[in-house]
């Protein structure tokens, strides 16, 4: 991608251009299936040195061809990539890597099929199989089960319009309104857009849920928000980039209401856990919800002694719960598997 404006701005005589991106790994699609893609926000032009400081170069709108030539290229490296680790297999390999317990539960969560858990109906994965460069709407191409869709933009001065686009591509792989329990014991998603045959939600037991959530979560040590290009953390060109600090506004004649107006200085760009809470979710967590008053941290009590005395006055347990017993998988508790093994309906 960053190649790609690179040579778009080549073309038109600007050379050693960069462009800049952020980039969010999304692992599931609504109904929590395992589905990996990117959400991209690219700038669309790029930058280059004119002197000593730096020169914006708007390089147009993005043609539907365009797009595909971007996707033909992504995926010639991405097969290549999962070639050179042995991660794509072939017809005779699939079975086997379908045993492995990592394999089944990625298995399951793609497709939506029955926990990996106790009796299997589940085949292997099936290799990559090849298609024409398929153009489904405009700046919307699709090639070899991979898609990009280009058609979003936001306007340089609609900040409403770049901070909704941002909270679209950082959301969370549910929400939580949209999971209920139903009387049957089956948990519900309701779909944010309807498929094209009209469904509207998708049932399952908690069992299949469990095991879509857990595939939901990223490795250990995986930055699923990258940057990249001129606003990457290492760009040397970063710091021209970064909007400066808002003026004080010079108007104010009183220089204690001067003093009160200013914002208190940090030592960097760090932001206290309530203040991003509240912007993430709109919901300040430090406002009490019976009298709407602020409450603010008093005391951190880290005594045992102090905690056991705290827990006695209030009435819960002073000491540590014992393990329950093992147990086996709960998988005949799962809806899906009783009526696939045992026609049960009940």
């Amino acid at each position: 991608m960053h190649a790609f404006y690179a040579e778009r701005a080549a073309a038109h005589g600007v050379q050693h251009a960069k462009t800049g991106s952020v980039t969010v790994v999304q692992r599931t699609s609504s109904d929590l299936r395992l589905n990996p893609h990117l959400h991209a926000v690219v700038l669309d032009g790029t930058y280059h040195q004119d002197g000593t400081a730096l020169a914006w170069e708007e390089l147009g709108h993005l043609r539907t061809r365009e797009v595909g030539e971007v996707l033909e290229r992504a995926v010639r490296r991405m097969a290549r990539y999962l070639e050179r680790r042995s991660l794509l297999e072939s017809d005779d390999t699939d079975e086997a890597a379908g045993q492995e317990a990592d394999g089944l539960l990625a298995a399951s969560a793609v497709s939506g099929q029955v926990p990996p858990a106790g009796p299997q109906w589940l085949r292997g994965l099936q290799p990559l199989q090849p298609s024409d460069l398929a153009y489904d709407k405009p700046l919307c191409v699709s090639l070899d089960g991979f898609t990009l869709h280009a058609a979003t933009r936001v306007g340089a001065l609609d900040t409403a319009g770049r901070e909704a686009l941002l909270r679209y591509v950082l959301r969370p792989p549910v929400a939580q309104e949209r999971v209920t329990t139903q009387k049957d014991g089956l948990v519900a998603i309701t779909l944010k857009r309807a498929y094209a045959d009209g469904t509207i939600a998708v049932e399952m037991d908690p069992l299949s849920l469990l095991c879509r959530l857990a595939m939901s979560v990223p490795p250990p040590r995986y930055h699923t928000v990258k940057y990249a290009g001129v606003i990457a953390p290492a760009s040397k060109w970063r710091a021209q980039i970064a909007p400066a600090p808002p003026e004080t506004d010079p108007t104010i004649e009183n220089l204690d209401a001067l003093d009160e107006a200013k914002p208190p200085r940090r030592h960097g760009t760090y932001r206290a856990w309530a203040d991003l809470l509240q912007r993430t979710f709109d919901f300040d967590v430090l406002r009490c919800l019976k009298c709407g008053s602020r409450m603010k941290l008093l005391t951190m009590v880290t005594a045992p002694k102090s905690i056991a005395r705290y827990l006695r006055a209030i009435g819960e347990p002073t000491d540590t719960p014992g393990r329950p017993p093992s147990r086996g998988p709960p998988y005949w508790k799962s809806t899906v598997l009783r009526r696939k093994a045992l026609h049960d309906v009940a």
